[in-house]
């Protein structure tokens, strides 16, 4: 007795493009000279979470004060004890399609300059060149005593040093720590300065902190040379981003956004793609690609 088997083939389809991506295309090929700021949308999806729902609510608990970290030896261990356990994950990243795809785009001039309120070091290392680094880096670490810099990984290494055996799980936050729940950090050791004995930060803004202002005023002027303001997976309700869109409508520049979910400049945008980058951006490459054809 002979069986007869037949194969089924399930296609596999593309998400449909978000309304308003053909606009989109429009404005970019319009544009002279494009000005992109992104957000933590962007590296959600290489395993580094968000700060906010869709509707721009916390997740969690905010992230530490600068004044906390500074006025307290207990919180500066709370928070390296959980940047210990959080750090592996950020040096490991890699960029992911929304950091590749805005890279190709600012390599075929569709982008001119990109701003990003991220920490993680992906979209330069997707090869984007200038990236404005808003908030900073954690890749490096600073001494508030005299200025002085190190690496990420030299310091995980002396951390190490100074807390053999010291292990703890906890979930991965934003901003590249862990949450530990109920670990006890009192014991754990934390170096100075080698220089001076200052206190070491992460070379990034803390919530209570302001953007240095020559940074600031770097984006203004990169704004006032724009035609155009394209918000990547950001909901801008820190002000550090926001003011770029307020500025933005002042100058009378469009403001589209990519972004899914609530953003505070919704009332101000010309277009909004509520979806996700990096669908949205694969989808709004290929039509670029076509016309380009």
């Amino acid at each position: 007795m002979s069986e007869s088997l037949s194969c089924h083939t399930t296609a596999i389809r593309a998400p449909e493009p978000p309304e308003g991506l053909e606009r989109l295309a429009a404005l970019l090929q319009q544009s002279r000279r494009t000005l992109v700021i992104t957000g933590a949308g962007c590296s959600t999806g290489v395993g580094i979470p968000d700060y906010r729902d869709r509707h721009g609510r916390w997740k969690r608990a905010q992230p530490m004060q600068l004044r906390t970290f500074l006025g307290s030896e207990g919180a500066r261990r709370r928070y390296w004890s959980r940047s210990f356990v959080g750090w592996p994950t950020v040096a490991e990243a890699r960029p992911g399609e929304s950091h590749r795809l805005l890279a190709a785009l600012q390599e075929r001039g569709y982008i001119h300059d990109l701003v990003t309120q991220n920490v993680d070091g992906l979209h330069t290392a997707a090869g984007s060149e200038p990236v404005i680094e808003l908030h900073g880096s954690l890749h490096r670490v600073v001494c508030r005593g005299c200025g002085a810099q190190l690496g990420r990984g030299a310091l995980q290494e002396r951390l190490a040093a100074l807390n053999p055996g010291w292990r703890a799980d906890g979930s991965m936050r934003p901003d590249g720590d862990a949450e530990l729940g109920d670990a006890d950090a009192t014991d754990f050791r934390i170096p100075g300065c080698a220089h001076c004995g200052g206190i070491l930060k992460p070379d990034v803004i803390f919530f209570g902190e302001n953007v240095p202002q020559p940074r600031v005023a770097d984006v203004y002027t990169r704004l006032a040379a724009a035609d155009l303001l394209l918000v990547v997976g950001s909901s801008l309700m820190v002000w550090s981003g926001y003011r770029f869109a307020r500025e933005a409508v002042r100058l009378g520049l469009p403001i589209a956004a990519i972004n899914a979910g609530r953003t505070r400049a919704d009332d101000e945008l010309s277009l909004k793609l509520e979806a996700p980058c990096e669908d949205t951006l694969a989808a709004l490459d290929r039509l670029l690609s076509r016309a380009g054809a």
